[in-house]
Formats: structure tokens, sequence, C-alpha cells
């Protein structure tokens, strides 16, 4: 399946679209709130396992509803080393499934990632993420992925 394209600003308020990204494996994950617990555990564990992510040729990038001031905040008080982008509207979490209802049958962000080959197709979905160990859990995805393209 094709991912659906994007243009959101980033934490700096540069504007970014999917094909910033062509040529690279993206984890693109949704989440929905900066600086609360389990947004927190999520961000930081996909921080820890950035560097191996990156040798491997992928790229993290956050996305939620929240300010650009907001993420780079949260970027700057969790050392986050990855790229967090604004979607206000909600338009680009709608396109990609993240929205629907949460517990108590509240609508929200729901907590989605995506792993998205250099040729821009979902290879991977994570519905419903369990924040803790997520880096880690992406990271063995995503060279099993790259293993079965290699073959």
């Amino acid at each position: 399946m094709k991912a659906a394209n994007f243009s959101l600003k980033d934490q700096n308020g540069n504007v970014k679209t999917l094909e910033d990204f062509t040529g690279k494996w993206i984890v693109l994950y949704f989440y929905p709130k900066d600086d609360t617990p389990g947004c927190t555990m999520e961000a930081c564990s996909l921080r820890d396992a950035n560097d191996e992510l990156i040798s491997a040729g992928a790229q993290v990038v956050g996305v939620s509803k929240d300010s650009t001031d907001s993420h780079l905040s949260f970027k700057a008080k969790h050392k986050l080393n990855f790229t967090l982008l604004s979607d206000p509207t909600g338009k680009t979490i709608t396109a990609y499934g993240a929205w629907g209802k949460k517990m108590f049958g509240r609508e929200g962000i729901l907590r989605k990632t995506f792993i998205i080959s250099p040729e821009g197709e979902i290879k991977k979905t994570y519905g419903r993420v369990t924040p803790l160990g997520h880096g880690e859990q992406v990271l063995a995805d995503l060279k099993n992925l790259q293993q079965k393209a290699s073959n």
C-alpha cells in the first residue's frame, strides 16, 4: 500500500513532505500528546533505538496535533533525536487511520506506527502500539523487512 503524502511543519517551523524522505526507510509514528506519560515513554524508546535505526537507513518521524512550539519543547526536554511534525487539522492523522475511538468511547489520536519503504510503500503497520520497548520492536522488524527486500 502506498503511503499518503503529507505537508506538515516540523518543530522548527520547516515544512516537510513525504517526498523529503524518498530513498530512505521511514518510521512514521502517530501519538496523542507531547509530554504525557505514554507518549514520552514511546518517544524515548524510539530515541534510544534511533542511532541503530539511522545505521539501518531509517529516519524516525513523529506526528501529533501539538503545535510546533510544543514539539520543540518536548524534543529538548527529552533529548529526542528525530523530527516531530505538527498536524493541527488532523488531516494526515486521519489519512493514516490514526484517528478513532479510544477508551470510554472518546475519539482521538490512536498510537500507530508505520514502516515505510524507500519507495513510499507501507511495509508494516502497528495498531495500538505498546510504548515500552517500541523502538526495539521497530528496529527488529525493519531489519527483517530489509533482509526480505534484499533476497
